[in-house]
């Protein structure tokens, strides 16, 4: 059972990156792919930071965890009520976006899509 313990440590490291890019003003939007138990903690350090944040369930051990700024976390909200791979063309384009994926990537991936 130690491997849970390493992988929150890990999952820590990276948030704590996360959280430098945020205040540093690098990017905006961050989502993390988490196990729950992880969660806990990132939401406490969110909540503790007043950083605005949205957790969506992946399934019954893991989830997503958005957060960064609050106008583009409230745009996830109304967004991401379903399973990500269930996102509309647009829906995806649009995430892909805020998160700041590349652009002709995002547009690639929606054409690419939108002809399904």
């Amino acid at each position: 059972m130690d491997k849970p313990a390493g992988i929150v440590s890990a999952t820590q490291q990276v948030f704590q990156h996360h959280l430098y890019e945020y205040r540093k003003g690098v990017r905006p939007l961050f989502m993390m792919t988490m196990s729950v138990i992880a969660a806990e903690r990132v939401v406490n350090a969110l909540t503790n930071s007043s950083i605005d944040y949205h957790v969506h369930t992946v399934n019954d051990t893991k989830v997503n965890v958005f957060f960064g700024r609050p106008a583009m976390v409230e745009m996830v909200r109304r967004i991401v009520n379903k399973p990500l791979n269930h996102l509309s063309p647009q829906e995806d384009f649009i995430l892909g976006i805020l998160l700041g994926y590349d652009k002709e990537e995002q547009c690639r991936r929606f054409v690419a899509r939108s002809k399904q």
